[in-house]
């Protein structure tokens, strides 16, 4: 007993001087902002689709890094597959070929839909949608892109162009010309924004930042469509939804279209490993052949990355992971239906497909004050960027039918609690809500 209340005190002082040193070194408004969230943590163990403060306080991740932990944080096989790769492997040369990078590079071909093919490694989501825009623009010669309102493609460069976001966008004005934007879902506002200088149409099939708004299959079909009549070319950002996250392999499978391009990123990862991928036909390949030099990323395609992409592949497919989270996908819309029902006072609507899922609250405050109810109730989870009325739920996806019970009765509680507060009844003290973080997770 006593070494684990020497543990326990250790764990409080490590945690401690790292929020310390985090602030005054890395992004003090940030931790503040997390604080008030009731997400003040430093993580420690990870498991599954589970997280364990410092402190012992352990939590559902709904989080995930907006869906880079589909296998499962800290996934055992992924772990092993990167030891073993550093006996023979480091980053390599990204100049150079590699064949971990043409492992990769043909298992993307093989289970991306339609005609893609060929691939451009980079590290994160930013970078791809950024060389997804390069690639439309040079091979179209045209500089138009056209993207939608709410919209998140990261905040790189000719990607924070593209943001649907006057607040991402703004202080860092003039951006790269020729984007525009239009209202999601509305296929005649697209097909009005096409001209002779438009190069590419980008959406993401479902948006993450934006609020989980869920692109129509016809609305889908209709980009296609529209595409092929006007030789636009169809970009489709899947770095939040694919990876089996919709309760498919990539999210556009559920409309039966193929786009030109894709972006990869997050969860080919593993969670262990930053990789990202630019996906794209073998004709768009001619703008690559002339300029095989005009996009470099020193860290974009790891050797050790690719390797873990394989593996992460890998457990995917064998798992069924899509599987999983179509059945707790429904297990969660059953839940919302019975939580709108009983809060429809503050509960507007739910939306999403799978594991990806979002919650429409009354007002803006609704997020953030959510977001604070459930850290103590045991659930991590954040409201989105661009809506902050949203409730953003992305959970990896070996969650449990018992773990998704659990978020649907913290859920529960945190609702009654923002009632509560909206009607000035008496809220149970921090202390009374910390002892219930303390409660573990159903398994």
């Amino acid at each position: 007993m006593e070494d684990e209340a020497a543990l326990s005190e250790n764990n409080a002082a490590v945690k401690a001087q790292a929020l310390a040193d985090y602030s005054e070194y890395c992004n003090p408004m940030k931790l503040r902002t997390l604080k008030h969230a009731g997400l003040e943590i430093i993580e420690g163990r990870r498991e599954g689709a589970l997280m364990w403060d410092l402190e012992g306080q352990c939590y559902i991740d709904c989080i995930t890094a907006a869906g880079s932990m589909n296998v499962g944080r800290r996934n055992p096989e992924v772990i092993a597959a990167l030891k073993d790769a550093l006996d023979d492997y480091d980053i390599g040369v990204f100049l150079l070929g590699s064949k971990p990078k043409a492992d990769l590079a043909k298992k993307l071909a093989e289970i991306t839909p339609g005609g893609l093919k060929m691939t451009m490694f980079a590290v994160g989501g930013g970078e791809a949608n950024d060389y997804a825009i390069k690639l439309a623009r040079g091979y179209t010669r045209k500089p138009g892109i056209i993207t939608t309102t709410l919209c998140y493609h990261g905040h790189t460069g000719l990607a924070l162009a593209g943001i649907g976001r006057d607040a991402f966008r703004k202080p860092f004005e003039p951006l790269s010309p020729g984007f525009s934007r239009v209202p999601f879902n509305d296929l005649e506002a697209m097909a009005a924004a096409v001209t002779d200088q438009t190069a590419a149409i980008m959406i993401e099939p479902i948006q993450g930042e934006g609020g989980i708004h869920v692109a129509s299959d016809d609305y889908m079909r209709g980009l296609r469509e529209l595409c092929d009549e006007r030789g636009v070319l169809l970009i489709f950002d899947e770095v939040q939804t694919g990876w089996c996250r919709t309760g498919k392999m990539f999210a556009c499978e559920h409309a039966g279209v193929a786009p030109d391009i894709m972006t990869l990123a997050k969860s080919i990862g593993g969670g262990i490993y930053p990789i990202a991928a630019t996906i794209y036909t073998e004709e768009l390949n001619e703008f690559v052949i002339a300029h095989p030099f005009v996009h470099l990323s020193t860290f974009g395609g790891a050797d050790l990355g690719c390797v873990v992409a394989l593996k992460a592949i890998e457990i995917m497919e064998r798992e069924k992971l899509w599987e999983n989270a179509s059945a707790r996908g429904a297990q969660f819309e059953v839940g919302f239906n019975e939580l709108k029902e009983k809060h429809s006072e503050i509960l507007l609507e739910h939306r999403g497909r799978g594991l990806m899922r979002g919650l429409q609250f009354t007002n803006d405050s609704h997020g953030p004050r959510m977001t604070y109810q459930l850290a103590q109730h045991g659930v991590m989870a954040l409201y989105t960027g661009n809506e902050p009325s949203v409730m953003r739920l992305m959970p990896s996806l070996v969650i449990s039918e018992a773990q998704v019970a659990t978020v649907l009765e913290a859920l529960d509680a945190s609702m009654q609690a923002v009632k509560d507060q909206d009607s000035g009844a008496a809220a149970p003290s921090d202390d009374a809500g910390r002892k219930k973080k303390r409660r573990r997770p159903g398994r």
